[in-house]
C-alpha cells in the first residue's frame, strides 16, 4: 500500500507490488480477460461497438499519464465503502456473466476497479480522474432495446433526408417509414446508417480530442461536442445517399456488399476529419472565448 500512495515522483515497484497483492491482481485479470474476450467476439466486432478498444486503450493512456498527481493525492478510502461497492459489482458481474447481458458484465467489471481504486486511493484520486472513468464507460455496449429506440427518430431524419435531395436531382425514390425506394428496389435505413452508432462512436473519440487538446477553455470544448450530433447526421446522410445510387446504377448485391461495410469506415472516419476541420475552422472564435474567460 505505501508504494501507491507514496508522495513524489517515484516510480511504481511492480515486482514487490505483485507480490504484495497478488491475490488482487489475480482477481482482477480473471474479471478483465473472459469479459475482454466476450466483447472481442461480440460487441466490439460489430460497427456498434468499434470504438471499444480505442477507448480502453487511450482511457488507461490517460490515467497512467497523470500517475505522479494520483501518487501524491493518493490516501485509501473507507473500506466499508469499498466492500459494499465490491459485492454490487461481484453480484451484478455474476449476473451479466451467466445470463449473457454483456452490459450488465462490463459496467460490474468497471464498478469493481472503481472499488479497488477507492479503497487504496481514495475519494480524491476518484475526483481527479473524474474524465477517464466517465471516458472508459464508453466501453459498455448499448443494450440493443435501447439501441433501437434510440435510433428510430433518427432513421426518420436520414431517411426523409435523403429522399428529399436525392428526389430534387430527379431520381426515382420515394419514402414510406424508414424504407428507401428507388426505382425497382427498396433500401431498409438500418440502425448502422441511422448516425447513432457513429455519434456514439464520434462522442467518445470527440470527448477524448476535447480533453486532451482543449481541455482549459471548457465553453469551446462544450460548441465542440455539440457540433458531434449534426456531423454524424450529416455524415450518414452522405452514405445513405451513397448507397442509393450505388443501387440504382450497380444493383442491391453491390451495394449491400463490401461496399457498405467499406461505406461505413469511410463515413466514420469523413466525419471525424472534419471535427478536425471544423476545430481549426473556429480558431477564431475559440480565442475569444478564452479572452472572454
Amino acid at each position: 500500500m505505501a508504494t501507491i500512495a507514496d508522495h513524489g515522483r517515484r516510480t511504481i515497484d511492480w515486482p514487490r507490488l505483485l507480490s504484495v497483492h497478488a491475490l488482487l491482481f489475480v482477481g482482477a485479470t480473471a474479471l478483465f480477460l473472459p469479459t475482454i474476450a466476450s466483447l472481442g467476439v461480440g460487441p466490439w466486432s460489430t460497427e456498434a461497438g468499434v470504438h471499444g478498444p480505442l477507448v480502453l486503450a487511450t482511457g488507461i493512456w490517460l490515467i497512467v499519464r497523470r500517475s505522479a498527481e494520483i501518487r501524491a493525492a493518493a490516501q485509501p478510502g473507507s473500506l466499508g465503502i469499498a466492500v459494499a461497492a465490491m459485492a454490487v459489482a461481484v453480484i451484478g458481474y455474476t449476473f451479466g456473466r451467466a445470463f449473457d447481458f454483456i452490459s450488465v458484465e462490463v459496467a460490474s467489471m468497471l464498478l469493481a476497479y472503481g472499488a479497488v481504486a477507492y479503497s487504496f486511493l481514495g475519494a480524491a484520486v476518484l475526483r481527479l480522474m473524474w474524465f477517464p472513468i466517465v471516458y472508459l464507460a464508453f466501453m459498455i455496449p448499448i443494450p440493443g432495446s435501447v439501441l433501437d429506440t434510440a435510433t428510430q427518430p433518427l432513421k426518420a431524419i436520414v431517411s426523409q433526408s435523403v429522399t428529399s435531395v436525392l428526389g430534387s436531382f430527379g431520381y426515382p425514390v420515394a419514402r414510406v417509414g424508414v424504407t428507401i425506394y428507388v426505382a425497382q428496389y427498396q433500401l431498409l435505413v438500418e440502425d448502422a446508417c441511422a448516425g447513432l452508432n457513429s455519434l456514439i462512436s464520434l462522442t467518445a473519440i470527440g470527448l477524448f480530442y476535447v480533453y486532451v487538446m482543449r481541455n482549459t477553455n471548457w465553453r469551446y470544448s462544450v460548441l465542440l461536442l455539440i457540433l458531434v450530433l449534426p456531423i454524424a447526421i450529416l455524415a450518414n446522410c452522405i452514405r445513405v445517399a451513397a448507397l442509393v445510387l450505388l443501387t440504382y446504377y450497380f444493383g442491391d448485391a453491390v451495394a449491400q456488399g463490401f461496399l457498405h461495410k467499406f461505406a461505413g469506415m469511410v463515413t466514420f472516419t469523413s466525419a471525424l476529419l472534419f471535427i478536425f476541420l471544423i476545430d481549426a475552422l473556429l480558431s477564431p472564435v475559440r480565442t475569444w472565448l478564452e479572452k472572454a474567460r
